[in-house]
């Protein structure tokens, strides 16, 4: 398949411009005294250059943006010339006109005055004798450093992101190195305004998640003080958004910042093959890794959790973990039965889901139903579906989870041959779960590799398999053979070979005890 890329776009509709505040801040400029006498609420317009101007008829060489300095000296005595020479520059769309007092006008013309704050036109006189040329080097020379780093941003932006789309990185470094030249937070969204990955200092970003419902209310609003978005999508769909949550440096250099790294976004979808979908993959898998290891205090993870859209406020949360079954079966699933929860593969193929219930609802009746939804939808009657029990408190998720994946690993091994319940929980593991936690025991470990060691070898693989099933059935003879598709003669004389190899007696009960232990141990550590 052969996928089209478009260039990333110029820099140069971005080009950096100061504001008049800014201007009017510099110290060239506080020698002048400068005073605003109107427009003093349009202070944040930005100023794309500076321009000298006495010609009445100055806004036909204007094309936007400019500070136009005048002495006025063409002005004075002719009120309507004043009062067109403002109303020329508001067409023109200029950013603000600077009047030097003294050589025409003493004081402040009332007409250019009224005519300004009518246009709403900022209108500052200097009261102090100022040289236009020392001002006009000073804003020229900022705005060019200012174009210079911008242009420099964005090459290093481009050089990074590329080079990390190239070598095959996930989406989560192109965010974390987003984030270090935003010096901010960095949100991903989907068009719900769900939380798919952030980036930037922990502290910071949850600082923003736990006020996430607010900032996703006014997600479509105007952008300001420092929250920058740009749009996520390409051949005329969009699918989400990246935000710089709190940017403070100019607005000019954020909206360059955002629109690369929106850019790089797109472009890493589009060559992995990924999908905003995939990304809500990652997002959850994240969050309940996370959860599932405690390196990360459940109450820091809170407002992930919420931002990424699940209900934390008065819920039941429900710990499940579920082996060999697809994440998007298991998605699939929820969505049929309406159940509100995350989904994110561990390891081993072990699938993490976490229920998120209404107080009102009955969590084990709906666990139950859950199971029996998958196994129909999955067309595996015996799938493993482990649970812990609910949990009412956020804090004690994290271990109601690593309940649940110790309970499916105990019985990962012989799911087949258990007569396990619908959905397996801790007091159904038994013994089993008991060697599960002592596994990285030495003592144990020694003792497994003693009892088995005459099976403990790629001959024995076959009788050690059967070793497990007679033992796991509860010594049934007719249940192994059948389940080894073998015939009970047959089944004798290997159960012969494997007393002989191990030097037991399986018909004595403390002999098969301790070699099933031993058995169980053996799984576990290989497990």
């Amino acid at each position: 398949m052969t996928i089209a890329l478009e260039p990333w776009g110029p820099v140069e509709p971005l080009e950096p411009a100061l504001s008049v505040r800014q201007v009017l801040s510099l110290e060239r400029v506080l020698a002048g005294e400068p005073e605003v006498v109107a427009g003093a609420d349009r202070l944040d317009r930005p100023v794309r250059w500076v321009h000298v101007a006495e010609a009445a008829d100055v806004g036909v060489m204007l094309t936007g943006g400019e500070m136009v300095l005048t002495t006025g000296v063409l002005l004075a005595g002719d009120e309507s010339a004043q009062t067109e020479y403002v109303r020329s520059l508001h067409r023109a769309e200029a950013a603000a006109v600077v009047l030097g007092l003294g050589r025409a006008f003493p004081t402040t013309p009332d007409a250019m005055r009224r005519a300004a704050e009518r246009c709403g036109l900022p209108m500052i006189v200097l009261h102090r004798p100022f040289p236009f040329a020392e001002l006009t080097e000073e804003v020229q020379s900022r705005l060019v450093r200012r174009k210079f780093a911008a242009v420099s941003l964005s090459e290093a932006v481009r050089t990074a992101l590329t080079a990390l789309i190239t070598a095959g990185a996930p989406l989560q470094l192109l965010l974390d190195e987003i984030a270090q030249h935003a010096a901010c937070p960095v949100v991903v969204t989907n068009l719900a305004h769900r939380v798919l990955a952030t980036a930037g200092e922990r502290p910071a970003v949850d600082d923003v998640l736990r006020d996430w419902e607010r900032i996703a209310r006014q997600a479509g609003g105007t952008e300001g003080d420092g929250w920058i978005r740009a749009e996520l999508g390409g051949r005329g769909e969009r699918w989400g958004q990246i935000m710089l949550c709190g940017h403070r440096g100019d607005t000019a250099g954020g909206r360059l910042l955002a629109d690369r790294a929106a850019e790089a976004l797109v472009l890493h979808r589009m060559l992995g093959g990924a999908s905003a979908h995939t990304w809500e993959e990652q997002s959850a898998q994240s969050l309940l890794t996370d959860l599932v290891s405690g390196v990360v205090p459940a109450r820091h993870l809170l407002p992930r959790a919420r931002a990424a859209g699940l209900p934390v406020n008065r819920r039941t949360f429900v710990p499940l973990v579920v082996r060999d079954v697809a994440l998007d079966r298991l998605e699939r699933v929820l969505r049929l039965l309406g159940l509100p929860g995350l989904v994110a593969e561990l390891a081993d193929g072990a699938t993490a889901v976490l229920l998120s219930l209404a107080r009102d609802q009955d969590a084990e009746a709906l666990a139950a139903h859950f199971a029996t939804r998958l196994r129909t939808e999955s067309g595996r009657p015996r799938t493993v579906v482990a649970a812990a029990d609910p949990r009412t408190v956020w804090d004690e998720v994290p271990a109601g989870l690593r309940e649940a994946q110790h309970v499916a690993d105990a019985v990962a091994d012989s799911a087949a041959v258990l007569d396990l319940p619908l959905v397996v929980r801790l007091k159904d593991v038994h013994l089993r779960g008991l060697i599960r936690l002592l596994r990285d025991d030495p003592h144990v470990q020694s003792f497994a590799e003693r009892e088995l060691d005459g099976l403990l070898c790629a001959a024995g693989d076959d009788l050690l398999a059967v070793l497990r099933t007679y033992l796991a059935t509860g010594r049934n003879k007719s249940r192994t053979a059948q389940l080894h598709h073998v015939s009970r003669p047959a089944l004798y004389r290997r159960l012969e070979a494997i007393e002989g190899r191990l030097g037991v007696d399986l018909d004595d009960f403390e002999q098969a005890a301790s070699v099933h232990i031993a058995l169980l141990a053996h799984d576990a550590q290989q497990g």
